[in-house]
């Protein structure tokens, strides 16, 4: 199996400035992001920016890096202009990721690009793991993933699904375990064909993504399938806030 990572990275953030080029032990945020990429079975790792200021980051500590538009809606759309420009065969199996991730697991990255490959029937493939926590299962900032008997994601959604019934009925609290099979907590790595993430941006914006504002779901809207890997571990925190920052920083500069 060959893939390609592509890590999109935009420079404003609402939450965080220059978000990409925060400095985590010494590093860029996205310098991170791409090594560790890089540790997984990948035959290339490419930033896809949007500020010729990301790329020469990227380019001085030896990372790939490529200017892209600055008008781009979505990052899938960034990556889909990422796909023109390197030329990728429409078959190339491209992993989306995220460029606030810097302590994203290369072997989820590996098991994510696997099962696209081993899923002619799906479009994309994604990832997802047990949730085990009340709270976590109602936060509206936690996606939850349900599936089907084959794999393959029916809905996402920020509210807490599948709804327990019996659950909520007897009051569901800190402490009470959730309803077995547990729900899933979806993870924003993403694998698709390039031809079909050059085809996105084609797709009408779907209501129900709008509704959610979860861009995921336009696949599903326009009929496409998604499968999900189901991990055994959680992944490291991502970084949307100076608070996340401060986290992680922590975290890495107690490792290096």
């Amino acid at each position: 199996m060959s893939f390609t990572v592509l890590i999109p990275a935009r420079l404003a953030s609402t939450r965080l400035a220059d978000k990409p080029l925060a400095d985590i032990a010494g590093l860029p945020m996205v310098v991170h992001v791409a090594r560790r990429a890089a540790r997984s079975e990948a035959s290339a790792v490419v930033v896809a920016a949007d500020n010729a200021r990301i790329v020469q980051a990227c380019r001085a500590h030896g990372v790939a890096a490529l200017l892209t538009r600055t008008d781009h809606a979505t990052g899938s759309d960034r990556l889909a202009e990422a796909c023109s420009l390197l030329e990728l065969h429409g078959d190339a199996i491209v992993v989306n990721v995220q460029g606030d991730e810097p302590l994203i697991e290369p072997a989820l990255i590996n098991a994510c690009a696997a099962l696209l490959a081993a899923r002619p029937d799906c479009a994309m493939s994604t990832a997802a793991h047990a949730i085990d926590d009340v709270a976590e299962f109602s936060n509206p900032n936690v996606v939850k993933v349900v599936c089907d008997a084959e794999g393959r994601a029916l809905f996402f959604s920020r509210a807490p699904l599948p709804w327990w019934r019996d659950g909520y009925a007897a009051g569901l609290g800190v402490g009470v375990r959730l309803s077995e099979p547990p729900p899933l907590r979806h993870i924003g790595l993403y694998a698709y064909r390039a031809a079909f993430l050059q085809r996105y941006p084609t797709l009408a914006p779907a209501p129900i993504e709008a509704i959610e504002s979860l861009e995921q779901l336009r696949v599903l809207w326009h009929g496409e399938r998604i499968a999900v890997h189901v991990s055994l571990l959680r992944p490291g925190p991502g970084v949307d806030t100076p608070e996340d920052l401060q986290r992680v920083r922590a975290i890495l500069g107690a490792s290096g």
